[in-house]
């Protein structure tokens, strides 16, 4: 008698960039052979598409004809040097085991890169989009179903049909919104480091390893997480931001913008190098000590979002509003970070964040701002702060929580 599969889900469709692989790094590494100007150009379309000004179906055909004249071997060979997330394989391996079929869906990438990735985790079934060749050479030419709009749900459609399944029987694990298409109320829908989008449709978000989307595909309820050591170093750099308004009472303003700017510069710096191969000092350091498992493998901008949003807050608004709102920010984000995987009541607006972080954020954010500012004043700027941490935004809350902590402090005036 066959035994009965352990998983709900019969079927797992995973997106590819962003969830098996490092995100954009493919077309990077495919543009850096174009030259200079070329790859400026790609990196332009990236940029218009992100911002919305291109459709993916668009920026994709614009980006393919650049690389007319490519061979269909360099697609193949960058595709074996990209590699895998770490615990893909783990994870991919136990829904197999569970009893699931795995299918692996791009809406960015070629079917002839994503059957290398399918091979390499196993998938049983891969599709992305076509490219034109003669005789092995990129002719410019692009089309399918995975850059349509509805593309994504049309395949999910045939591979169901194929299993004969219905979509209760599915799970997607996807991170941006060329996915959200797909989804169906019945399925079960977790968005993995997603953005705006797939935040606000996602039935479960998850971040971190891969592997963490296991116990939400099995069904079972969630448990407190203790911070790992990254984590704490990750937030105790957060909160080491809260030195900026010392640094501005000792040094003057514009020496601090100078000195931030100028490890902004570093980090950058640092951070191409990195995806280079290449370490430097100190700065590579930090980031290995620091960044999360996924980072690691892709250009870490996080910390450019954090500078930024304490200089914008420090140039725009005057002493000691801004030196409140940067407290505001690095005592109460850092701990609510830190806290929230103790709690397992999630934010119904906002599920990647739980209610105990937001509550934990909001108590040390007011201790901090309460040392530059009146203790209802302080109060006003963590409950401002916080209602922005907690609800989801299409813009980096590394920007959004010191502005929005400093205008509503001034405002009270």
């Amino acid at each position: 008698m066959e035994e009965e599969p352990s998983s709900p889900a019969r079927l797992a469709v995973f997106d590819v960039e962003g969830v098996l692989i490092p995100k954009n790094l493919f077309i990077y590494e495919l543009s850096k052979g174009l030259g200079l100007p070329n790859l400026l150009r790609v990196l332009s379309i990236g940029l218009l598409y992100q911002i919305r000004f291109l459709s993916l179906k668009s920026a994709l055909s614009r980006i393919f004809r650049l690389m007319k004249g490519t061979a269909e071997k360099r697609l193949r060979e960058i595709a074996g040097r990209i590699p895998i997330m770490p615990q893909a394989r783990g994870t991919i391996e136990e829904l197999k085991k569970g009893g699931s079929k795995i299918a692996i869906i791009s809406s960015g990438l070629p079917s002839i890169v994503v059957n290398v990735f399918s091979s390499e985790i196993g998938a049983d079934y891969a599709f992305g989009f076509e490219i034109g060749s003669n005789e092995g050479v990129l002719n410019g030419e692009i089309w399918g179903d995975v850059i349509q709009r509805d593309g994504n749900r049309k395949i999910l459609s045939q591979i169901l049909d194929t299993e004969k399944l219905n979509f209760s029987d599915c799970v997607a694990i996807v991170d941006d919104r060329n996915n959200v298409p797909m989804f169906h109320p019945s399925m079960l829908k977790i968005g993995y480091n997603p953005d705006f989008t797939v935040r606000m449709k996602a039935d479960n978000v998850v971040t971190g390893n891969l592997s963490s989307i296991l116990p939400v595909v099995m069904g079972k309820p969630p448990k407190p997480r203790l911070p790992s050591r990254n984590d704490l170093r990750r937030e105790a750099i957060h909160l080491s931001a809260i030195s900026v308004p010392f640094l501005v009472m000792l040094f003057g303003l514009n020496w601090v913008v100078f000195l931030i700017s100028t490890i902004v510069s570093l980090y950058i710096v640092s951070e191409i190098a990195r995806m280079e191969g290449k370490n430097l000092p100190l700065f590579s350091r930090i980031t290995n000590l620091a960044a999360s498992e996924t980072e690691l493998y892709e250009f870490a901008a996080a910390p450019i979002y954090f500078a930024l949003g304490i200089l914008i807050t420090l140039i725009v608004f005057p002493v000691p509003e801004n030196s409140a709102a940067i407290a505001i920010f690095a005592a109460g984000d850092s701990s609510a970070s830190l806290l929230g995987g103790l709690s397992t009541i999630r934010n119904p607006i906002n599920k990647g964040k739980t209610l105990g972080g937001s509550i934990g954020g909001l108590l040390f954010a007011f201790l901090a701002g309460a040392v530059f500012i009146a203790p209802w004043k302080a109060l006003a700027g963590a409950i401002i702060a916080m209602t922005v941490e907690a609800l989801p935004s299409p813009l980096n809350d590394n920007i959004t929580i010191p502005f929005s902590a400093a205008l509503g402090i001034t405002l009270l005036q």
